[in-house]
């Protein structure tokens, strides 16, 4: 069974993948035998994550970091080229990526943040999976992962717009892998609930905040980074051969 969860061979890249859920993802990769591409729009956060991951010495010449504006589709096309020169065709995507710069009702947004929320969390994950779909195709298939959230399943307080956004990754994930499933793509979602990251961080970090959000799940705490990496793993990996177009809840049992 271990053999199906092996990833040796593959080639990922995992945006947003210099912290959080991204680097945890990217740290699960590694250990079952990929080569990995991380992007961060901070040349800071590229070198501390290569830093981190550096400290798994067997991995340091499996892994390397690129600066990338996922809402740049000319940042997508040199992320592509670079992940392709070290390691070889992509067969592995996460669309990781993420921001969520305001909390509060959406009429008393701004358009900023409409328009900044959407380039990075809908249009990113768009660009670089079509970009990549068509290298999958020629490449005889692969495995693109996007991370969504219980938000876009539900019409979340004071996350309207991030909520929005969350639901067209659903979306954009069923379309595609409708699309793609005969030509031997796989788009799969994984939804995190509210896990410990900085980008949650104003949902957890006060004591408060982290008891009424460990109420609301069935497992009655949030969760850890450590504990979305299987799901990506087996998204990835020949285990789940048969599986697209799935949206999967890593969420303590929230949304029932």
């Amino acid at each position: 069974m271990s053999d199906r969860f092996s990833l040796h061979g593959r080639n990922a890249i995992v945006t947003g993948g210099t912290r959080g859920i991204g680097l945890a993802m990217a740290r699960g990769f590694l250990e079952q035998g990929a080569t990995v591409t991380v992007c961060s729009r901070k040349q800071e956060s590229v070198d501390s994550a290569l830093a981190e991951l550096a400290e798994l010495a067997e991995f340091k010449d499996g892994v390397q970091g690129v600066t990338a504006h996922v809402g740049k589709t000319e940042d997508l096309k040199a992320l592509i080229s670079t992940a392709e020169d070290k390691f070889g065709p992509v067969s592995i995507l996460v669309n990781n990526a993420g921001t969520n710069p305001y909390y509060g009702p959406i009429i008393d947004s701004d358009e900023f943040a409409w328009d900044k929320t959407m380039e990075v969390n809908l249009k990113g994950p768009y660009m670089l999976s079509k970009l990549v779909a068509r290298r999958m195709v020629a490449a005889d298939g692969g495995s693109i992962i996007n991370v969504a959230s219980v938000a876009g399943q539900t019409a979340s307080p004071m996350q309207g717009i991030y909520s929005i956004t969350k639901t067209g990754v659903i979306m954009l994930t069923k379309v595609m892998a409708r699309e793609l499933g005969t030509q031997g793509v796989r788009v799969n979602c994984i939804c995190p609930g509210v896990i410990k990251t900085k980008l949650s961080e104003a949902l957890w970090a006060d004591p408060e905040a982290e008891k009424y959000a460990a109420s609301l799940k069935a497992l009655g705490r949030v969760g850890t980074t450590d504990e979305v990496i299987g799901a990506a793993i087996y998204l990835a990996s020949d285990t789940s051969s048969f599986t697209t177009g799935a949206t999967l809840n890593i969420d303590g049992g929230m949304v029932i």
